[in-house]
């Protein structure tokens, strides 16, 4: 028992340290981290679907397309290349739905629908980083619009998530009576859920005041922008591991891998993030399309 804590918070604090540095270090290092992560997710998902009886998922064609999908997001959203680079990950879906016509397999529909849950599920929420940590800004002297590289709210995304996981623990330890969502996920409580949601607004404030100068575009974003983001992050992410507790539970596993000692698989750690992190793109898009950010800087 003491082994596997040891080796439980060994594992916990390397994977932390190599994150957070990935993405702090520089633009290169954070396309090469998440181009990693996809694809071992990607891998991962495919192997676990394939150990269903009559299922065959092309691992191979599925991870590359999924990887492809990263660094097509990122070189777009760096203005590095135009739509163009989208076709070749076109081609590779395409491949995947026509491939299936050629081979005489009992769960053809299985082996479509979850080529394309890999994409959808996780390939998509990995490249929609991209989104969120390469920035439009307009330079106010030479009123010239440059791609800056900020690193700042995918950060804060992986933070609040697990500053959420520790005060749903804590609280849910000590105070959990209420199951949250038995069906799926007999351990969680809403007394641990509203736990976890505190602690990630506490820790959404603390960014606040250390970020009091960060710019989504030409926008600042206050206090209360932060805020907002920890909750719709707590809020879906929630729902990302309850959706990858249903899939292990319909598979019939306990974990999606063992790469990770003492926390399981890839899907295992990064659950939360395929959902919450489309809806901080929406979040943070929304605010900035219709003009909140620009509201809210005004008015605190």
């Amino acid at each position: 028992m003491k082994t596997n804590l040891i080796v439980r918070s060994l594992t916990g604090i390397i994977f932390v340290i190599v994150l957070v540095g990935g993405i702090l270090w520089s633009p290169t290092s954070f396309g090469l981290l998440f181009t990693i992560i996809t694809g071992m997710t990607v891998w991962e998902f495919c192997t676990i679907i394939n150990k269903n009886e009559g299922t065959q998922v092309n691992r191979l064609i599925t991870t590359v397309a999924g990887v492809y999908l990263f660094f097509a997001v990122l070189g777009f959203n760096r203005n590095i290349v135009g739509a163009e680079i989208f076709i070749p990950y076109l081609v590779s879906i395409i491949y995947l739905l026509i491939s299936e016509l050629y081979f005489d397999r009992a769960k053809s529909i299985y082996n479509w629908a979850f080529s394309l849950m890999a994409q959808l599920y996780i390939a998509l929420p990995f490249s929609l980083l991209n989104v969120l940590s390469y920035v439009v800004s307009r330079d106010p002297y030479t009123l010239e619009y440059n791609v800056v590289y900020t690193p700042t709210l995918v950060l804060s995304v992986f933070i609040y998530l697990w500053a959420s996981d520790t005060g749903a623990y804590c609280f849910g330890s000590m105070l959990g009576k209420h199951k949250l969502f038995p069906r799926i996920s007999p351990n969680k409580t809403w007394e641990g859920s509203i736990g976890g949601g505190i602690t990630a607004i506490i820790a959404s404030q603390i960014i606040a005041y250390f970020c009091k100068d960060f710019y989504y575009g030409n926008d600042t974003v206050n206090a209360i922008a932060w805020g907002g983001l920890a909750i719709i992050v707590v809020i879906f992410g929630t729902w990302g591991d309850l959706a990858e507790s249903l899939l292990k539970r319909k598979l019939g596993i306990k974990d999606s891998g063992n790469i990770l000692p003492g926390h399981g698989g890839m899907l295992d750690r990064f659950d939360s993030s395929l959902i919450a992190i489309p809806a901080a793109v929406i979040y943070i898009y929304t605010l900035n399309i219709f003009g909140i950010l620009e509201n809210l800087a005004k008015l605190f």
